[in-house]
């Protein structure tokens, strides 16, 4: 008997961590992985063989796939677009986690995301449909930023750099017990916890909308290869018609939140204009004077950390005081593309992307690439943090 009480013959010997399910009148195989586990690949490949299906999914969108499959896609990538278009902390998140994954699968002896790449290439062996069934990436990242506060944005990204700094403590036993249903419940609420927002938009949409691109792979019979993670959710949700428009899209930001990003400049345009009718013109350009030297030097000190051209330094400086005032552009936004413009990223620079995962984290800096991205994040953690200090220091000495 199927797992929602339906009768049909059943496929004997299926693995474990794979569950049986039935929706629309065919039948759905989920198979539980771990990214980093060599028993998974054993999982997915045995399904297959046991189920052969018209059909197979995996937890991969487009961009993914194409990360997994194509070498030289890193090659293909325009350093200047991602600056102007603001994916330059997405893109270093993304070899953080990265990073993350290899130090782990490296322990472990086995590639991350390889029990995908197994499900792509039995898929492939086998001439069945191959369905990318996770949501584009950029946008569950989008929909993660734009739905957490700042608070809980620095305390993301604290955990992704302590994640990729630290060694993981994880063997082959650990990996094994989150692909338990009862463990990972455990995981997933404290998760949920810390990080509501996360939870929503990394897991629970997700699941949504993995079931229901599940639920609309061709055939009988239909194998998906889904993170252990998702299984729960997405036996849950592959019996309902989800629209995938609402997931696909990233929110507008509020009006309160467009108009909180103008609040800062404002406050401080408003607190040098009562210094200058209160204390007089000398009292306005000290205040100036603070706003330009904290924001710049701070910019500034950003830059030199992630090792920018001494010119890429002075355009940090230079542009972090008047970046500040428009938050329609950011102070990383032009440092990066100073450091972009005098240290131009070679064909080799691209190509050399992959090592920066393996030589973490020192390899973010000996990469052109991967400095320019650092580069526009420093400056303007930088810069943030010079509108807070300098704010305030003009705050403090005008009341």
């Amino acid at each position: 008997m199927d797992v929602d009480g339906s009768q049909s013959p059943a496929v004997t010997g299926l693995p474990a961590n794979t569950r049986r399910l039935h929706a629309r009148g065919r039948e759905i195989y989920l198979v539980g992985t771990a990214h980093v586990s060599l028993e998974s690949i054993e999982d997915v490949r045995k399904t297959v063989e046991l189920v052969a299906p018209d059909a197979i999914c995996v937890e991969l969108c487009q961009a993914r796939y194409e990360a997994f499959t194509q070498p030289d896609v890193w090659q293909k990538m325009n350093v200047f677009k991602v600056i102007k278009e603001g994916k330059a902390t997405l893109l270093l998140s993304h070899l953080v986690m990265s990073a993350f994954y290899k130090r782990i699968g490296d322990r472990l002896g086995v590639r991350p995301g390889a029990d995908m790449l197994e499900g792509v290439k039995q898929a492939r062996e086998r001439d069945v449909e191959l369905v990318l069934a996770d949501r584009d990436v950029q946008v569950t990242l989008k929909r993660t930023w734009r739905h957490l506060g700042v608070w809980n944005r620095l305390k993301l990204i604290s955990l992704l750099v302590t994640s990729a700094l630290v060694e993981p403590d994880i063997d082959k036993e650990a990996v094994d017990e989150l692909k338990r249903p009862d463990r990972l419940g455990d995981v997933l609420m404290e998760f949920a916890e810390a990080f509501p927002a996360v939870k929503q938009c990394l897991i629970d949409e997700r699941d949504v909308y993995l079931a229901q691109r599940i639920r609309e792979a061709e055939g009988q019979r239909v194998v998906a290869v889904v993170g252990a993670g998702h299984v729960p959710g997405i036996a849950r949700e592959i019996h309902r018609d989800h629209p995938l428009g609402p997931l696909e899209t990233v929110p507008e930001r509020s009006l309160w939140s467009r108009s909180l990003k103008w609040l800062a400049p404002l406050l401080v345009a408003a607190i040098v204009a009562y210094g200058f009718y209160s204390a007089g013109a000398a009292h306005s350009l000290e205040s100036i004077s603070i706003w330009v030297l904290v924001n710049g030097v701070l910019a500034a000190v950003g830059a030199a950390l992630a090792l920018g051209h001494p010119v890429t330094v002075l355009a940090a400086f230079l542009a972090a005081p008047v970046t500040s005032l428009n938050p329609t552009i950011a102070a990383g936004w032009v440092s990066g593309l100073v450091q972009a413009w005098v240290k131009k990223p070679t064909v080799a620079d691209l190509e050399a992307m992959p090592e920066v995962v393996t030589s973490f984290p020192k390899g973010l800096w000996r990469n052109t690439v991967s400095r320019i991205l650092l580069v526009v994040v420093f400056s303007n953690l930088g810069s943030t943090l010079g509108t807070f200090i300098g704010g305030s220091w003009i705050a403090a000495r005008s009341f």
